[in-house]
């Protein structure tokens, strides 16, 4: 390990500056945020921290500016104190007189959530850990405490004020999520590095972010099948010459994805053999699920899952691999009868003896949705921007910043 962690500070009567990443799937019509895994998981931080007798000052972010789910954190302090089993005060000022008031006024144990961060602008500015200890944020409430942990690893591809500005004036260490997440990570990775059989299942509605993973990967040598399915499996078949169909292909264009053709063309001509595109697919005819074979193709409707022959070679695929990765589901999963190939899939990891990992914000959704057990798996990150930074081998500023911290 590169960077300190909590086991190396002593909490107590200290004042904690904790970063969490407690951002929650919001349902615009109630007004109202999901009781998320990262809720779940941050909360166990906090409470440690307060049992610990730290003096706990909790930031953490929802939403971006222009999104319907740019909400303050009231909401999340509620869910946070029943999930803590203590009061997580809300306070609705981040570097004004109020916040600088209740963290002055906490006593050892005692929990406050400041507002959310973005409401900062220079939060999300990206800017060296230096520049940003510079900043109103680090410099209103940095003197006010004593430590900073990061624990808010799926946010760590970022190099925002609270995740990184800190560093450079506090002692810094890493938090259980983020420590949990760098070792289980690191250790697959190597694993992956040692074995033949590696196996990387690619979906999902980000064509970019699996199109990083496999580049990266492959070139390394790291990688013996990459299974693909969703927006990127649509994309590398018509790479390989197939017409999908009006419906599918105005989607695309539509969402402006058909403009990593190019890069998908020449993964496709480097790497043909380590890549198995659909042999069927799922379509919706009038809101019900046909399947149909790719050589069949183009139909007039859109293209929602993978089918049933191709979830057939996916699992024999999985069956044999030592190490499987997942990201992104195969399908749309929210659609009633086109999460069959996200179903399947998932369970078929977690049947398998393989050291799995499985990660991205859609995919927990959809593990929620579709009741499938955590505990299948060797590791389910918290992570979705984060985790594709790290599988595609380029540095997290919020660790990098651990690591060259003040100490």
């Amino acid at each position: 390990m590169d960077f300190l962690t909590m086991n190396d500070f002593n909490f107590k009567g200290k004042t904690t500056i904790l970063r969490v990443d407690i951002n929650s799937p919001y349902d615009e019509e109630k007004g109202r945020i999901e009781v998320s895994e990262r809720l779940v998981e941050s909360a166990k931080t906090i409470k440690e921290l307060s049992e610990k007798k730290a003096k706990v000052v909790v930031l953490a972010h929802q939403g971006r500016k222009g999104s319907p789910d740019f909400i303050t954190l009231e909401q999340h302090a509620n869910i946070l104190s029943k999930l803590v089993g203590k009061k997580v005060k809300y306070v609705n000022d981040i570097i004004g007189e109020k916040a600088v008031n209740s963290i002055r006024s906490l006593k050892n144990g005692e929990i406050v959530l400041l507002e959310n961060v973005r409401f900062l602008d220079e939060e999300t500015i990206e800017k060296s850990p230096e520049e940003h200890s510079r900043g109103r944020l680090v410099m209103t409430l940095s003197p006010l405490a004593d430590v900073f942990v990061n624990d808010a690893f799926s946010a760590a591809h970022r190099s925002h004020a609270s995740l990184v500005g800190f560093t450079p004036v506090l002692p810094s260490v890493a938090g259980r999520i983020m420590e949990r997440e760098v070792t289980l990570i690191k250790g697959i990775i190597t694993t992956m590095k040692i074995s033949k059989h590696d196996t990387f299942l690619l979906g999902g509605a980000k064509p970019e972010d699996p199109l990083n993973i496999m580049e990266y990967m492959l070139k390394q040598g790291t990688l013996e099948n990459v299974l693909l399915s969703g927006i990127i499996g649509e994309l590398f078949l018509i790479a390989d010459g197939y017409e999908l169909g009006k419906p599918t292909v105005d989607f695309l264009e539509e969402k402006g994805y058909l403009k990593c053709l190019p890069q998908v063309k020449k993964v496709l001509r480097k790497y043909r053999d380590n890549i198995s595109m659909p042999i069927d697919v799922a379509i919706d005819v009038y809101g019900k699920r046909a399947e149909m074979n790719v050589e069949d193709l183009p139909i007039s409707a859109r293209i929602m899952d993978i089918g049933r022959k191709t979830l057939e070679t996916y699992e024999k695929v999985i069956s044999e691999s030592v190490t499987v990765g997942m990201k992104g589901p195969p399908g749309v999963y929210e659609k009633r009868g086109f999460e069959v190939g996200t179903k399947i899939v998932l369970e078929a990891v977690g049947r398998s003896k393989a050291i799995s990992l499985v990660g991205g914000g859609h995919t927990l959704s959809a593990m929620k949705k579709l009741g499938i057990n955590k505990d299948m798996f060797s590791h389910v990150s918290l992570g979705g921007g984060a985790l594709i930074t790290y599988l595609s081998g380029k540095k997290l500023p919020a660790i990098e910043a651990l690591e060259h911290g003040k100490v």
